[in-house]
């Protein structure tokens, strides 16, 4: 199986504290992998970097465009999205002077009506904005977020906010999914509910993810593979079950 996004050998310091030391790992083609580890081992790091909000101290990113690998560290975040890599954040960044459902329509990029051009023919791009608005609609009534449909921000609890940040990156028609603890605040049910979404969204078109995670009883039971970070290195990699019997992992989080 291809892979679509290669992490390789990436370092990241700041000042003497080693973020990353050395990092490798890959995302295969419709990958459902887990990334785990105590707090400040790397994780999100590893995400700004692969995304753009850092330029690596060593090491490369690569990522799958048509039949060849890009190298893409370097890029900003506005090109790293446009190649087809959306991630989420820990902390929700959402608009809150609008309502749910304008922060889940304004997401999605190339939207015809808001090309100067065209904006007066609503023909080109009535059907566009239909799609999406069904796309919207779809995901707040799937996460039971449909009464809060034209909410503002200020209105929702943290739960709702998270899943909303998450809501907006499956928005968009990205190929790799980076998700920053996407259920961190919600409840069990509604937890399991996201990653059954996401996995059949992994199945049914064709996408791949990488998802941090703290709640690891639920992550395990869907990813494919997992990979753990400890002091900004790779501690340990492999099946589910493989990782959780690590002696390794469990010593790490143990002294976590």
């Amino acid at each position: 199986m291809s892979n679509i996004l290669e992490v390789r050998d990436v370092a990241k310091f700041f000042g003497g504290i080693r973020a990353l030391d050395g990092v490798t790992l890959s995302i295969p083609h419709k990958g459902l992998v887990g990334l785990i580890g105590p707090n400040g081992s790397g994780k999100t790091t590893l995400f700004n970097v692969i995304t753009g909000f850092y330029v690596p101290d060593r090491g490369s990113v690569w990522f799958r465009e048509s039949n060849s690998m890009v190298r893409i560290d370097g890029l900003n975040p506005n090109e790293v999205f446009r190649k087809g890599i959306v991630r989420t954040f820990q902390t929700p960044r959402l608009f809150n002077s609008l309502t749910v459902l304008e922060n889940l329509l304004v997401t999605p990029v190339n939207q015809i009506g808001e090309n100067v051009a065209k904006a007066l023919y609503v023909k080109s791009w009535r059907e566009q904005e239909i799609e999406l608005s069904k796309k919207a609609l779809g995901l707040l009534k799937t996460f039971g977020m449909l009464p809060y449909v034209n909410s503002r921000i200020s209105e929702l609890s943290v739960s709702h906010m998270k899943m909303l940040e998450t809501m907006r990156g499956l928005m968009t028609p990205a190929k790799l999914y980076l998700l920053d603890e996407p259920t961190a605040g919600v409840d069990y049910s509604m937890a399991r509910e996201l990653f059954t979404y996401i996995k059949r969204l992994r199945d049914e078109q064709n996408l791949s993810f990488l998802i941090i995670e703290h709640r690891i009883e639920i992550l395990m039971e869907f990813v494919d593979y997992v990979y753990v970070l400890h002091n900004g290195r790779l501690l340990s990699e492999g099946k589910p079950n493989e990782v959780t019997s690590d002696p390794k992992v469990i010593e790490a989080y143990i002294g976590a």
